[in-house]
């Protein structure tokens, strides 16, 4: 089975987001209709290795649509421990990286959000230096940074492993090299993109991940001085510059969360308008949803949803971009288990991302698993239960399932959800959801 990075800032096994979110809950009270508009955040997966884009320069680096999500502020943090000096103003945060005292990544902050390896690459790169500590173990499958590794190698960094940490050294990268990764990795391609912009000479990413996330980010790059050629393609053509300047910069909107509200349009039989998204990232979903009986209708930036009869049953199979993503799996499987008929899900990214799967059997779901192929068969309804995140996009479905159960689910472990999604409640409420989180700090409904 191929693996990717894709989703590289999702929790470790063991990894907790402060006691406070960490014992939140979700109550949601099915049956509601959604209907109303939705502004989409910025993506996640773009902002984490745009924010790690700042070390390569002095200059300041403006960054705006940027979602207030718990990785992020890790990752500024991150960055602050550095010496990179860090001014935040709603979506927008504006980064000086003129003087890196710290050219670490520690395991404290590490453990908590795997794409800390990002930062990896644009330090050697600026550097010279970079001591990353190696992320810890990941719920959803083996993500391993060996990709990293090799490529920064074929640059001529000298990598060795002490104690847990990558200690990487080079006076300055080199080109020369075209690296084909074993498997097309998101941020494998992110962070030898980074170093690759400042090295002395040509590098060819021959294998290179096409995610929206990895365009925006070289488009960042670009703006910054970079030389590259074949952005949105799997052959990225480097010409390493001797120092890149500030920039201003937009975050491409979040597709993943474009598509979880429009997965809860179908779901409920509703009626949404998506506000400030990229519809051109979300081919392969939206040709899904027209399948299960959605009328999608899209402009430039908005995406229109809308319902009227019971989802019919659509199988697919995951893989890269621009095929069906795996970051989807778990709210079509969710649509899935209240369809029309009867569909096939394999997952060929990850080989533990069937985990919400017994969750969603504890709402009444009908869902046989064998390998890495899921079979689903669609019933009338759900029943509310109290069930268990174990990831984030799991979180995802298990709301999406709360949404059409009867009676009450409660959504534990929410924690994980919040790493993507910026109070999911407070955006679905306001298209007509019944959904409250209980504040585990003060005991109360928020």
């Amino acid at each position: 089975m191929r693996m990717t990075q894709e989703g590289a800032g999702a929790a470790g096994s063991g990894d907790v987001a402060g006691e406070r979110v960490a014992a939140d809950h979700l109550v949601v009270e099915g049956g509601e209709r959604l209907a109303g508009e939705i502004t989409v955040s910025g993506a996640k997966n773009a902002a984490l290795p745009i924010l790690c884009a700042s070390l390569l320069t002095t200059d300041p680096l403006t960054l705006h649509n940027v979602p207030d999500l718990h990785d992020v502020r890790t990752m500024l943090k991150l960055l602050g421990q550095m010496g990179v000096k860090v001014a935040r103003d709603g979506e927008s945060v504006t980064l000086d990286a003129s003087d890196i005292t710290h050219p670490s990544a520690p395991y404290d902050l590490v453990k908590t959000m795997r794409a800390s390896i990002l930062v990896l690459g644009p330090l050697l790169a600026r550097c010279g230096e970079a001591r990353v500590s190696l992320p810890g173990g990941c719920a959803i499958g083996a993500r391993p940074v060996d990709q990293h590794v090799k490529g920064l190698q074929q640059m001529g960094a000298e990598i060795t492993l002490s104690h847990g940490d990558i200690l990487a050294k080079s006076p300055r990268l080199r080109g020369g090299a075209t690296i084909v990764t074993d498997m097309i990795t998101v941020t494998g391609t992110e962070n030898l993109l980074m170093a690759a912009v400042l090295a002395d000479g040509e590098t060819v990413l021959a294998n290179a991940a096409r995610e929206p996330e990895v365009t925006d980010l070289a488009r960042l790059l670009v703006k910054m001085g970079a030389q590259i050629d074949g952005i949105g393609t799997e052959r990225l053509v480097v010409r390493g510059v001797s120092r890149l300047h500030g920039a201003t910069h937009n975050v491409v909107p979040d597709r993943i969360e474009a598509g979880t509200f429009l997965c809860a349009a179908a779901a409920t039989r509703g009626d949404i308008v998506l506000r400030r998204v990229a519809p051109a990232t979300l081919d392969a979903v939206i040709d899904k949803l027209r399948e299960t009986g959605a009328d999608v209708t899209t402009g430039d930036d908005w995406i229109r949803v809308a319902m009227a009869g019971r989802v019919k049953a659509v199988s697919f199979r995951t893989s890269e971009y621009p095929a069906f993503p795996t970051d989807m799996q778990a709210q079509f499987m969710a649509l899935n288990c209240i369809a029309d008929g009867a569909a096939q899900v394999v997952e060929t990214i990850f080989e533990n991302r069937f985990m919400h799967v017994q969750e969603l059997q504890r709402l009444g779901a009908d869902i046989g698993i064998e390998g890495n192929t899921a079979m689903i068969r669609g019933v009338t309804r759900l029943s509310g239960a109290h069930v268990m995140a174990t990831d984030l996009r799991a979180s995802a479905s298990l709301v999406l399932a709360g949404l059409v159960a009867e009676g009450e689910t409660r959504v534990d472990r929410i924690h994980h959800l919040d790493r993507g999604y910026h109070r999911i409640e407070n955006k679905l409420r306001a298209v007509g959801a019944r959904i409250r989180r209980v504040d585990a700090r003060q005991g109360e409904i928020a």
